[in-house]
């Protein structure tokens, strides 16, 4: 299955945010089970590596990134994702818009936030990482 993270959660695992860490860094471990395939965007790993080297300094952010990179596949987007963005009226946040046509371009089949209602507009599942668990690997 094609799983894509949304940026808050890469966030949650590099700075430890609890309560979500430990359900965040579940469906990170998941990169090594060759049932997912996890996907994430550029404009993701640029906010994760923003609010990371607010914590941790650019050199351990850059290393935490690239620990990242190296498990999860980059899934990107088109030209033609920024018109659908800006044609689509249901999509009040642009960066949650081009991410939704990202892991539409990488044939996702849900996208995983901790704030699903960033994603009201999106016509595949939407999940927290806590509820991704239990209905994708229990």
């Amino acid at each position: 299955m094609k799983v894509f993270l949304d940026a808050n959660i890469l966030v949650t695992v590099l700075n430890k945010e609890y309560p979500a860490f430990s359900y965040a860094a579940r469906v990170l471990s998941l990169a090594d089970n060759p049932k997912f395939q996890l996907y994430t965007s550029p404009i993701c790993f640029a906010i994760a590596f923003y609010f990371s080297c607010k914590k941790n300094g650019a050199v351990l952010a850059k290393k935490k990134l690239a620990l990242l990179a190296e498990k999860i596949q980059v899934a990107e987007n088109k030209q033609s994702d920024v018109l659908k963005v800006s044609n689509n009226q249901q999509i009040l946040d642009f960066e949650d818009g081009l991410e939704y046509y990202a892991a539409l371009n990488a044939n996702c089949g849900c996208i995983v936030t901790q704030n699903q209602s960033d994603f009201h507009f999106s016509e595949i599942p939407v999940l927290n990482a806590e509820d991704f668990l239990r209905q994708y690997t229990i």
